[in-house]
């Protein structure tokens, strides 16, 4: 008699813990490198697990350290999604020895990607980016490139709206594939991101209309995609890569590029000390801003790429408006 009491217990127990929404059973384990390509696959996954993100706040995906406990997680994962060797550098090895190569998703190399290649010189004019499939507002279907080419991409994909579009299409497909069970909800879900970041992409691009002809400098080149896709005029970066802090004469060049086109802003980045921002504004008309690709400072989850997309959009026009 008490065990059958306790057996209708447990029953009862098992079958509320069912109703709570952050139960998830059966769900497939994703990993997921940086925070707005989290958001964008949280959201795709919503409703039926949650991806686990790979960097934190505190790290850049140039220079990652994986702790013993995130390699673990990679091995035991169903899908790892990451940009590539051209961002996450220091990963490259560590997943080809701990994930199956059917279950390592490189987005850089997806077909259909709006690519950029990457630019040599911290000096641009307005044919310094080339696009490679052209970004005009809508989802390309060309095929992408292969590894060999990757290694000279821009690897700062999910700033074109395009890209991020793509990635949630891409993610959708493969999750179902993984997981077919739950399908109909990625579908959905797929769905309804796919037009908030239409929406996304129309309420920047007006935003951003009366700034677009403006010169500026960033701290370091990633923003491209994001420039190419709106017009923007950006005229030069601090460093050509996070890694590689400039030198005097680089400072001095870009201190005459900002006179002779008359700079509103230096934009430097959170995760990388502002000093250098502030020696290059010395005897300039220019101000300081804050742009962050990554959403540093933004709690991880479904909202925080489109959080991260109008911070940007905000920081250009607070600073150059």
């Amino acid at each position: 008699m008490q065990l059958r009491k306790l057996s209708a217990k447990l029953r009862g127990v098992f079958a509320c813990l069912l109703c709570w929404p952050w139960l998830s059973i059966g769900a497939p384990e994703v990993v997921v490198s940086i925070k707005p390509v989290h958001s964008l696959i949280a959201g795709v996954m919503a409703g039926v697990g949650t991806p686990e993100l790979l960097i934190g706040n505190t790290q850049t995906p140039h220079e990652i350290s994986l702790s013993p406990s995130a390699v673990r997680k990679l091995s035991r994962a169903d899908r790892v999604y990451w940009i590539g060797q051209a961002l996450e550098t220091p990963m490259a090895k560590i997943v080809s020895a701990t994930v199956e190569e059917s279950k390592s998703v490189e987005l850089l190399l997806l077909p259909g990607m709006v690519s950029l290649w990457t630019r040599e010189s911290g000096l641009w004019d307005a044919h310094a980016h080339s696009d490679r499939h052209g970004d005009h507002g809508r989802f390309p279907h060309q095929q992408g490139d292969n590894q060999n080419n990757a290694r000279n991409m821009d690897p700062h994909i999910w700033l074109s709206p395009v890209n991020a579009g793509r990635i949630v299409q891409f993610a959708v497909q493969d999750l179902s594939r993984v997981d077919a069970e739950n399908a109909d909800k990625y579908s959905r879900n797929g769905e309804a991101l796919l037009a908030r970041i239409q929406t996304l992409d129309l309420e920047i691009g007006k935003r951003l209309l009366a700034v677009n002809d403006l010169p500026y400098i960033v701290f370091h080149d990633a923003y491209a995609y994001f420039e190419r896709h709106y017009g923007l005029n950006a005229v030069g970066s601090l460093s050509v890569s996070s890694e590689r802090m400039p030198g005097m004469r680089r400072i001095q060049l870009l201190r005459d590029r900002i006179k002779q086109l008359n700079a509103r802003c230096v934009f430097s980045e959170p995760q990388f000390e502002p000093g250098v921002v502030s020696t290059l504004l010395e005897g300039t008309q220019a101000h300081g801003g804050r742009l962050d690709p990554l959403g540093a400072d933004l709690p991880p989850g479904p909202d925080a790429y489109f959080l991260m997309m109008r911070n940007l959009a905000d920081a250009l026009v607070e600073c150059l408006g």
